[in-house]
């Protein structure tokens, strides 16, 4: 097996998902490429792809999350675009991780409508509406937990 030597040390990748009726992946991309300045950004049916260093990454998610605030969400990516090992020009096969992904967007405009309510909220009625919390009077113990996990088996 040969030795992996990483080509984008020190940058991370992140993805920007956006379900919004107002804009579209291609809107965030182009947004993105307007301001990447040296930064790595790949158009995706459901956003966009951008990888760099992370301030610079940091940067232009803020930019786009101004886009549409309630309707643009971002995830870390395990690996650089084109990394041999995961890449499936390297591996073939499906596309690993979509399926997720599809999944993932199917229920993300509650997320919206939920960060949306809750952002005109008050802080008393935010504390309100997320009720009592359940009270614990001392730590669950590892012993029980494992019982626990053990039984569901």
């Amino acid at each position: 097996m040969k030795p992996y030597v990483p080509e984008y040390v020190g940058t991370v990748t992140k993805y920007v998902f956006v379900d919004s009726p107002n804009t579209t992946p291609q809107d965030i991309a182009t947004a993105a490429y307007e301001i990447a300045q040296g930064v790595m950004i790949k158009e995706t049916c459901f956003g966009c792809q951008i990888t760099g260093m992370p301030d610079d990454v940091s940067r232009i998610i803020d930019h786009l999350r101004g886009l549409d605030p309630y309707r643009i969400f971002v995830k870390d990516r395990g690996f650089p675009p084109g990394d041999a090992r995961r890449c499936r020009a390297d591996l073939g096969g499906a596309r690993p991780g979509y399926l997720g992904h599809e999944y993932e967007m199917s229920f993300i405009r509650y997320i919206s409508h939920g960060l949306k309510e809750t952002q005109e909220l008050t802080k008393a009625s935010l504390k309100k509406a997320a009720g009592v919390p359940l009270p614990l009077e001392e730590p669950l113990d590892a012993d029980i937990l494992e019982q626990l996990f053990s039984e569901e088996k």
